[in-house]
């Protein structure tokens, strides 16, 4: 039980209150008849029993119209309107009473109005004076945390009365870059400039800020974050205008502040033409529905009214929380949208040809997103067949099946890992890449293109939650090197220039997504540091609380990420997306790499994968891959390598015989 709650039932409380009211509003009318000293002699008893009746049919009034269902503690504007109407009905009971028992020449007629105003002052006075000492109260037994609002507009406002209102924060300052409204008084808070921060901070033991500037770009409130990077305390956000807007959070949850306003870039408003062009009214499957850009391509592409979605994962949970979530989503469309799109989830890998085809040709898919792949640099290393088997075959096998029933739209999700590769996760992405600019050379029946692009905020892996992981339970942060640096982008904007750059493709074109600058990793580790409030422990600085560790560079990592491999690059029809011309192996020499590839990852053997990768990317070439549970070492000497022939359900072979003749047509 809370130490404030009174342990009384609510009927009991509502008698006391109209027992209490009772008592104030025959108290208004004493003082009402006897301020103007009207004389009431010989008519005493029978004022006395009419107002009774009065009062008491008043009382019942406020009853009926809800007066005693609001909370002391959590009246409000609306809680005033109904006090108001109550007073007033009671003073016209009250006059009717005065004007049919008094004779005419001694009635007064201010005595209603000031009847009227005295019940207001007892009635809503008592109220308002009983929430303030409820308030006091409850401060006295929890004490609230003092927090400055970084923003008097109208979401500041109403974060401040959501406050004010709850058990958690206590607001003492507002700071708004607004000079018109500086020194203003806003529920009771005074206004100051950013300038008098630290002095605040100082004066009311403040640990936390709330920025309440929710309609704000990302480059202002870049510019607002470096402002508070350096004051000690954690700063948090107020959600999006959209997000309570739509009821998808309340004005006063607070969180940690979002990655992109650190980096300070604003989204491109997507160009309705281009996202629609290959969706709209059609058949669409997205490979590798499960993972981060696969699931968000689902999402964009659900809003732009496709005929059906066909997702495809190899993850059984993932998928059914992006079928759930989808089938949610589309409820929800439900007579915004032109079509009733048809969602299918397939559980299976596209290394399946047979599966792929018989996806392809059943739904009828015009379009194809291609994320399905292995990402993660370090797993990769340690399991290079699969990596190879799963994002240069599974590709290779997707594709084909694309040209063969006559996809229109073949997008490959690719990365800038991709370029001048140093481990094996880019080197197969590279291969990827290849496979469809030499199909794409071959003039088949489908458009293939990729959109490369780097690191994706929030996406499994990302740094970004684990730094906040490491923050929270104390430190260290781990930082693979201090020059490491990457590009970052959202999941929302990568999958809108995802789409646009799909619609945009003639056949075999690489995509490059401006990615704005890249940016060190330990910068992004310090920012995170100060703004949830915690100094950096280092040689400078012993009383810190969270240290940076260097743990070194990982198997296959790079320092610096590219995008381009060549200097031939020229810009399209949208801002952010730049189009590449680079060089790749004809499908002639692809071909029996393809078949050997699939050969060497069915026997496990690993040093002709690496030979293929060597032959097939330009720039990579590992020494050995020491890294993978399979390559021969003193440790592992008795490995011994399979000899089977067994083409498995790739059958990579089988699908070009099929397809190679299409340049002869």
């Amino acid at each position: 039980m809370n130490p404030y709650t009174i342990p009384l039932s609510r009927n009991v409380k509502q008698a006391l209150l109209m027992a209490a009211d009772f008592m104030m509003l025959a108290l208004a009318a004493w003082l009402a008849l006897n301020i103007l000293g009207i004389s009431i002699e010989g008519k005493s008893d029978q004022v006395l029993i009419s107002s009774v009746i009065a009062i008491i049919t008043s009382v019942l009034v406020f009853y009926k119209i809800g007066l005693y269902r609001t909370i002391l503690l959590y009246m409000g504007v609306s809680a005033g309107s109904i006090v108001c109407q109550g007073i007033s009905v009671a003073a016209i009971l009250f006059g009717i009473v005065y004007y049919l028992v008094l004779e005419p020449e001694i009635v007064n007629h201010a005595t209603i109005p000031i009847y009227w105003m005295m019940s207001l002052v007892f009635v809503g006075g008592s109220r308002f004076v009983a929430k303030l000492a409820l308030q006091s109260l409850i401060e006295n037994f929890r004490p609230k945390q003092p927090v400055i609002i970084y923003g008097a507009g109208s979401s500041g406002m109403q974060l401040v009365v959501a406050l004010q209102n709850g058990n958690q924060y206590l607001p003492v300052a507002f700071v708004d870059d607004s000079h018109h409204i500086v020194g203003s008084i806003l529920h009771g808070i005074r206004v100051y400039t950013p300038s008098a921060l630290s002095e605040l901070v100082k004066t009311y033991s403040v640990t936390q800020i709330l920025l309440a500037i929710p309609s704000a770009s990302h480059a202002e409130r870049k510019e607002i974050l470096n402002k508070l990077e350096h004051l000690p305390v954690h700063v948090k956000t107020v959600p999006e205008l959209f997000d309570m807007r739509s009821g998808k959070f309340h004005v006063d949850e607070v969180r940690d502040i979002d990655i992109e306003d650190l980096l300070g870039r604003d989204i491109v408003p997507p160009d309705p033409d281009l996202m629609s062009a290959c969706i709209k009214g059609k058949s669409v499957m997205v490979t590798g529905a499960a993972g981060s850009i696969g699931s968000e391509l689902c999402r964009q592409i659900l809003g732009l009214s496709p005929a059906k979605l066909v997702i495809l994962d190899s993850f059984e949970f993932g998928l059914y929380d992006i079928e759930h979530e989808l089938l949610t989503l589309r409820d929800s469309l439900q007579g915004k949208s032109e079509f009733e799109t048809e969602v299918v989830a397939v559980l299976g890998n596209t290394c399946n040809r047979n599966l792929m085809e018989v996806l392809l040709q059943r739904f009828k898919i015009k379009t194809v997103y291609h994320a399905a792949a292995y990402k993660q640099v370090p797993m990769v290393e340690k399991n290079v067949i699969e990596g190879a088997f799963n994002n240069i075959l599974g590709t290779a096998v997707a594709a084909l099946a694309a040209n063969k029933y006559g996809v229109e739209n073949f997008v490959l999700i690719s990365t800038d890992k991709a370029v001048r590769p140093t481990n094996v996760m880019g080197a197969t992405k590279r291969f990827a890449e290849q496979v469809l600019q030499a199909l794409a050379g071959m003039k088949g029946h489908t458009c293939f293109s990729m959109v490369r692009f780097g690191n994706v905020l929030g996406s499994s892996g990302s740094v970004v939650p684990l730094f906040r992981k490491q923050i929270s339970q104390g430190g260290p942060v781990t930082v693979t090197h201090p020059e490491v640096t990457r590009y970052f982008m959202t999941v929302e904007e990568a999958a809108q220039l995802v789409i646009q750059a799909g619609s945009m493709a003639s056949g075999g074109d690489v995509f490059v997504l401006d990615m704005h600058d890249p940016i060190k990793i330990v910068d992004l580790a310090r920012k995170m540091i100060h703004l949830m409030g915690y100094n950096i422990k280092d040689e400078k600085s012993y009383d810190g609380q969270i240290a940076i560790e260097y743990t070194g560079l990982r198997p296959g990592e790079k320092l610096f990420e590219e995008l381009l491999i060549g200097e031939s690059v020229t810009g399209t029809e949208h801002p952010k997306i730049m189009r590449a011309e680079e060089d790749f192996l004809p499908w002639n020499e692809l071909e029996p790499m393809l078949s050997d590839l699939e050969s060497a990852c069915q026997r496990l053997d690993l040093e002709t994968i690496r030979q293929l990768l060597i032959k097939a990317v330009v720039g990579f070439n590992p020494e050995s891959l020491k890294d993978d549970l399979f390559w021969p070492s003193q440790n592992n000497a008795s490995v011994t390598i399979a000899k089977s022939t067994s083409t498995g359900s790739v059958s990579v072979k089988a699908a070009v015989a099929k397809v190679t003749p299409l340049h002869k047509r």
